[in-house]
């Protein structure tokens, strides 16, 4: 596997020069974060990333993410320039050495969380989404904003694109799907590019908004639409996981003997009664997840490609991006390769 380590930029208050000192650190998951989506990146902000992850002895290969705009999503009149445009995004990053593009197809919103700093009981913080601070809230009638929410939409936008969206409906939402793989996958193909679709976070709706990247059967749904290996996931256990029926280890092992995760994004979650959800730390003791068995999974199958510790708590009084911080994240990192070395020695001596 290849070690990663997402990275903000040089806004990100979490220095290279502290991410090339993580054992077995091997790449930096960026991307060009100040172009709006449906427009091209420049190719002299790319370059620039890549020396910067170079002078620090880090590869710039995966890019997260190049976003959907909501015009390709809901199938508008500007969504043909903002496909051709997506498309040279895929064939920028590939000139500048990227293999692995993240993206994800939820309508608005991304993830979506009720609190950012719930305190546990050894002190840490970390994002919960808990359903008694989410239910009874209307954003076409109350004036409110989540963790997560695109905050360049004023409330008007919000409401006129979720009504949007009521109208275009789960079936509407899957055709334009079609018509975005069918002209993003043979580009990703033509630049040796995997294309990793992120699952919803969380896997089921909100709002009413349609989701669908949500469970086993419409992730076979989504990758046999274009049936090629560019045409993968990046497998996120904490998304998948924060619902009791997905059965991410199983789902893992599935999909990493097809040849079709281009990238995981490993975290821990511990779901409560009620279906809420708290991200925790990334050991198995932690959450709901049993993470020996996922790393057992990929090895088993011969997953050979990039990882990274997803969200991590703040701890040790560390302050920043919320799930971005650099100390969790870190363990987290040092979890990973120690679950890998003793899987792939279990392996081998197997």
């Amino acid at each position: 596997m290849k070690l990663s380590f997402r990275w903000y930029g040089e806004s990100d208050p979490i220095p290279l020069q502290y991410i090339r000192q993580i054992p077995g650190m091997r790449s930096v998951v960026s991307a060009v974060y100040d172009v709006k989506p449906g427009e091209v990146w420049p190719e002299a902000s790319l370059a620039r990333l890549k020396e910067q992850c170079e002078e620090n002895g880090l590869v710039f290969d995966v890019v997260e993410s190049i976003p959907v705009s909501e015009d390709i999503k809901l199938g508008t009149d500007k969504r043909a320039a903002h496909l051709d445009a997506y498309c040279e995004n895929i064939r920028r990053c590939a000139k500048y050495g990227v293999k692995c593009v993240t993206y994800n197809f939820m309508p608005v919103f991304d993830w979506t969380r009720t609190q950012l700093d719930r305190v546990a009981p050894d002190g840490s913080t970390s994002l919960v989404m808990y359903w008694d601070q989410l239910r009874g809230l209307d954003p076409l009638t109350d004036d409110i904003h989540l963790p997560g929410w695109d905050a360049s939409y004023t409330r008007d936008e919000v409401r006129g694109l979720i009504r949007a969206y009521g109208e275009l409906g789960e079936d509407g939402l899957w055709k334009n799907i079609e018509v975005f793989l069918k002209k993003v996958i043979p580009v990703a193909e033509e630049c040796g590019v995997t294309m990793a679709l992120h699952p919803d976070d969380p896997p089921y709706p909100i709002f009413g908004l349609p989701r669908v990247v949500t469970c086993e059967a419409n992730i076979d749904r989504y990758l046999s639409i274009v049936d090629s290996p560019a045409n993968s996931l990046c497998l996120c256990t904490g998304s998948l996981g924060c619902t009791k029926s997905n059965d991410v280890a199983a789902m893992v092992r599935k999909y990493a003997s097809m040849g079709r995760i281009g990238f995981m994004h490993m975290r821990n979650v511990r779901v409560l009664e009620d279906g809420s959800f708290e991200e925790s730390g990334h050991l198995s003791a932690c959450g709901d997840l049993d993470m020996s068995e996922i790393v057992r999974a990929l090895v088993e199958c011969g997953f050979d490609g990039y990882v990274r510790p997803d969200h991590g708590r703040m701890i040790w009084g560390e302050t920043g991006k919320a799930g971005y911080g650099l100390y969790d994240r870190a363990l987290g990192a040092a979890y990973i390769n120690g679950l890998f070395e003793a899987w792939e020695k279990a392996v081998r001596r197997a």
